[in-house]
């Protein structure tokens, strides 16, 4: 099986949404939890119970876990583990990158089966060409693992390097989408649900069948109904992640703000 074969049958039977893990020092401090690896911890299996059963994906944020050293990815090991354990497919979203052995060892890292950091999926820069990525998306493709790689950003700063223009006349945002499709389910993109696709050269129809991982929803300002809006007939393939919203609910209120939200995200499909 594929990333996206595994994948899109649970957005079909649960919904779009992509919960976030992203433990900011702020949202610890509101959850009553301590600043530290323990702290972390808490957080990452509490939002996992409060997603289990109502989202296919969930997206931890590995900053906030290796900011604390051994205790920090002891945490995200746990944390990934009970996620995985529950159902959920998990992205770890740690945007690696880089070339020969090196990007090797994060595939084995990320996505090999039995590792302590084990996930369904993990996100990528590919800033030296898709081919850096080849030892990566090699033992994905062998595992039915996905390699979700940053396309078009929505940070302002990105459009000069996504919107430029290749030799053969494509963006490179474009020519990262052709490629990645090519990948036959392993491959996915990072699209922003706030970016203008058109803009970065990136038509609708060229998304069929890719795995997308849509950052912006929430905090950052996209709503449920910019999902068709903005990605028309790709919409079921998305997961739309959003953190700060349903986080900032509390772990008294995360469950039921995870529904509230899915709900409003399958509406916007109808």
């Amino acid at each position: 099986m594929t990333f996206a074969s595994r994948l899109f049958p649970l957005l079909r039977e649960r919904g779009p949404l992509c919960v976030g893990i992203d433990p900011h020092v702020p949202l610890l401090e509101r959850w009553g939890l301590s600043v530290d690896g323990a702290g972390v911890r808490e957080f990452g299996i509490r939002v996992v119970e409060a997603a289990a059963g109502r989202v296919a994906v969930v997206k931890p944020q590995v900053a906030f876990f290796e900011r604390f050293g051994a205790a920090g990815f002891a945490a995200l090991e746990d944390t990934i583990r009970a996620a995985r354990a529950a159902g959920l497919l998990v992205v770890a979203d740690g945007k690696r990158g880089d070339i020969g052995s090196t990007v090797d060892a994060y595939g084995d890292a990320w996505l090999e089966p039995g590792s302590p950091l084990e996930a369904d999926a993990m996100t990528a820069y590919a800033y030296q060409g898709l081919g850096s990525l080849d030892g990566v998306l090699d033992r994905a493709a062998a595992w039915g693992k996905g390699v979700i790689v940053v396309t078009a950003a929505s940070n302002p700063e990105a459009a000069e390097t996504q919107g430029a223009r290749r030799a053969d006349g494509r963006t490179v945002a474009r020519a990262l989408v052709d490629d990645l499709r090519a990948l036959g389910g392993t491959g996915g993109a990072v699209l922003g649900a706030t970016v203008d696709l058109a803009a970065t050269g990136i038509d609708l129809d060229a998304l069929d069948g890719l795995p997308i991982l849509a950052p912006g929803y929430g905090a950052q300002g996209a709503t449920a109904a910019d999902l068709p809006r903005v990605f028309g007939p790709a919409a079921p393939q998305v997961m739309a992640s959003y953190s700060r919203s349903i986080l900032g609910a509390g772990p008294d209120g995360i469950a039921d703000a995870v529904e509230r939200t899915q709900d409003e995200l399958r509406e916007s499909l109808r």
